[in-house]
């Protein structure tokens, strides 16, 4: 029976990796992510389940890596500065053709930054992130409802794809309370594994291997990983639109950010000012033709992130010069707030800026 609780995103990140029957998680604790592996210690435990403490990113990272060989269904989580650390690991693991799921937690940077929210980890997550042509496939959620129902999701697309697949979230999402329906309404699918390393009882050895030295079968590697990433692109596009049918100008934005923006949408219908928002769930791969089709109908576009200018390049190579793409970020943990959008979104229809509630102009 489904029951509704109250809880934090990095905690319903943790119940859907159960109802994902998530095999193993390897991880190591880092600000603002340390619910999942504090969650995970309990629950995986309680359900039968591995769960190890790492001794660093580098180790969980490689931990992954090895039950995925034995085709276990096996994740880790971590925020900003530990996924970079894990970008080694996850070469080999895309270059291996494994299936795994990393959860994201961005924070501020670059560096150590702080523990505040950010989205400058774009870049990282959807160009690959680590040497060689490799993409994660990364998706997006911009609730704690979402945070919970996209882990058999994600575990979904890595053993369809055989390949890394990516949840990425900013530090609210991550921390935020809301209420969230535990159902299990998924269909969990058992994808055969013939390829794993689990043992070679009355078959021949399975080798898992990302060292290739003859350029024929290193290519044909490449050739054969960037076909997934072809067809992932064809049938795993994902996103939301609100508001969008009569607006003249789109907001584009993703996780918190989104929800900041879906309310400025509201703010400016009730001025009269024709705004829509789209909200990119798959983030890799990116919805392009459909940005590319609201270009087409005349849109324009305003993006908001909390970075300096990253997700706002997709959405310019999408439109390819046919209509304007306008900028709003904010950086180091600045969130920005629903009257600094405002105020960009009255910018471009020639308006004045508001006074926000904080008693000063905004923007």
């Amino acid at each position: 029976m489904a029951t509704k609780k109250l809880i934090k995103g990095n905690v319903a990140i943790c119940h859907g990796a159960i109802a994902a029957r998530c095999d193993a998680f390897f991880g190591y604790p880092i600000t603002p992510q340390n619910e999942i592996p504090e969650k995970m210690s309990e629950l995986m435990p309680a359900h039968g389940r591995e769960f190890l403490q790492a001794e660093s990113e580098v180790a969980a990272i490689n931990m992954v890596y090895g039950a995925a060989c034995a085709g276990k269904r096996a994740m880790t989580s971590s925020s900003s500065p530990g996924i970079s650390l894990k970008t080694e690991g996850l070469s080999y693991i895309a270059a291996c053709e494994l299936p795994c799921v990393i959860v994201n937690v961005q924070r501020g940077g670059p560096g150590l930054g702080n523990t505040l929210p950010g989205q400058a980890d774009y870049f990282q997550a959807v160009k690959g992130g680590g040497h060689g042509d490799y993409r994660l496939i990364t998706i997006a959620p911009w609730s704690v409802q979402e945070c919970y129902e996209f882990m058999p999701l994600a575990f979904d697309l890595a053993d369809r794809y055989r390949n890394p697949v990516m949840v990425l979230m900013d530090a609210i999402v991550g921390q935020m309370l809301e209420p969230v329906d535990l159902h299990e309404n998924f269909e969990i699918h058992e994808y055969p594994k013939p390829w794993a390393t689990n043992g070679a009882r009355g078959r021949a050895h399975n080798i898992i291997n990302s060292l290739w030295i003859k350029t024929e079968v290193m290519e044909g590697l490449n050739n054969r990983i960037q076909a997934k990433y072809a067809a992932a692109r064809r049938h795993e596009v994902r996103y939301q639109e609100y508001r969008t049918d009569d607006a003249d100008l789109v907001l584009v934005a993703y996780g918190s950010t989104a929800r900041i923006c879906r309310s400025v949408v509201d703010m400016a219908r009730d001025e009269g000012i024709a705004v829509g928002l789209f909200r990119p769930i798959s983030l890799y791969p990116f919805p392009e033709q459909q940005i590319a089709d609201l270009a087409a109908s005349g849109r324009r576009f305003l993006v908001a992130e909390m970075s300096a200018g990253q997700m706002v390049e997709d959405v310019r190579l999408a439109v390819n010069g046919s209509t304007d793409v306008y900028f709003h970020g904010r950086t180091g943990g600045a969130v920005p707030t629903p009257t600094e959008i405002l105020n960009k979104v009255r910018a471009v229809f020639g308006k004045p800026p508001v006074v926000s509630h904080y008693g000063r102009t905004e923007g």
